[in-house]
């Protein structure tokens, strides 16, 4: 028996180990599934958990159930790529013929004193459950800071917001506006938005240090009583410690049918690879479909002959009627990119669940 070893049952995870399961996997071929949690969590919605607006249970997949399928939970350790051997955090060897990381990234701190320390996150689901708690357990009147205003932090800060209409909420962000990697047009909708909506949005910090109660720009503490670090993302510590080439993020550079050159077969899929698209669950997805044709192939003795990965866009919510996405190279705003997001997340959960 050969065993392909997947670590990470998120999106790129599941949709490799799918593909694979529903197109006649080799008699000879088993998977196993690595992952901490029994189920996967559907990321994208965190920022709903850490805000109150959903609960846990709404946010989980159950793994697919087959014969060919064995799923063990732990933390990986690390991986010896020579001895095709991953070690669990307990210590425990377990061996493979083809391995694909799909461990996903945690928060990069870039260094920041106090930031791991003193912020709340929302790049794991233990992690998110924390933050709710803590969030939700501010008094009336308090304050949050919300340092980044990216996709994450947009789209917690409308969330708290109308979660917790008493609180005092801001987003802080090093570039000009939020949204920055998006056109102008949509970044002003959603200032609009949150002015509307009384989230105050500052530009132009540089985040010097973070204390228990405050965020520092330099010598100005901008005080909160929680803050929350959507501030950028990176690979998870097992793939950090990989020594081997990466982009200037972080991320494994892997060839045209996302594998490592000097390691065949080893395959790095979603943020943990370096990708010519920002990291998302949808590059991730998108991207262990292709790897399970190319698996498919490969165990047919063809060649793989890939077309370019084609994403669809990406949408973001303002809280529950209101939303902003980027078709191409079309901005959409209002209740129709809202709606669409839902659906989304209705298919994806039909699909993995």
């Amino acid at each position: 028996m050969r065993t392909l070893l997947v670590l990470g049952g998120g999106y790129g995870g599941l949709a490799l180990i799918q593909e694979l399961l529903n197109h006649h996997l080799p008699h000879d071929v088993e998977i196993v599934l690595i992952d901490r949690m029994p189920y996967q969590g559907i990321k994208t919605e965190y920022y709903a958990l850490a805000a109150g607006t959903v609960n846990d249970y709404h946010l989980r997949i159950q793994f697919p159930v087959h014969p060919r399928l064995t799923v063990r939970y732990g933390e990986v350790g690390s991986i010896d790529l020579d001895s095709r051997l991953v070690f669990l955090e307990s210590g425990e060897p377990v061996p493979y013929d083809i391995l694909a990381i799909a461990l996903g990234c945690t928060d990069n701190y870039h260094g920041i004193q106090g930031a791991e320390q003193y912020t709340c996150s929302i790049q794991s689901f233990s992690a998110t459950r924390e933050t709710y708690r803590r969030l939700n357990d501010i008094k009336p009147y308090g304050s949050v800071n919300i340092v980044g205003g990216g996709l994450s932090g947009v789209e917690i800060a409308a969330e708290l917001r109308e979660s917790r209409p008493d609180l005092n909420i801001s987003i802080l962000d090093r570039g000009e506006r939020v949204l920055s990697a998006f056109p102008a047009k949509l970044s002003r909708y959603v200032e609009e938005w949150f002015s509307e909506h009384q989230v105050k949005t500052f530009g132009r910090i540089s985040v010097s240090h973070v204390e228990k109660d405050a965020v520092f720009n330099g010598t100005q503490a901008i005080a909160a009583d929680v803050t929350v670090w959507t501030a950028g993302i990176q690979p998870v510590k097992v793939v950090q410690q990989l020594e081997l080439p990466k982009d200037r993020g972080g991320r494994l550079i892997v060839g045209p049918h996302s594998n490592l050159a000097d390691y065949p077969e080893v395959y790095v899929i979603g943020d943990c690879a370096s990708l010519p698209f920002a990291p998302s669950a949808q590059a991730a997805g998108a991207q262990g479909e292709q790897v399970a044709y190319v698996l498919r192939s490969l165990w047919r003795g063809d060649t793989p002959r890939l077309h370019a990965m084609k994403l669809k866009g990406t949408l973001g919510s303002l809280g529950k009627n209101a939303g902003f996405g980027l078709m191409g190279r079309r901005s959409v705003m209002g209740r129709v990119p809202r709606l669409l997001k839902s659906g989304v997340l209705w298919m994806s959960k039909r699909h993995f669940g």
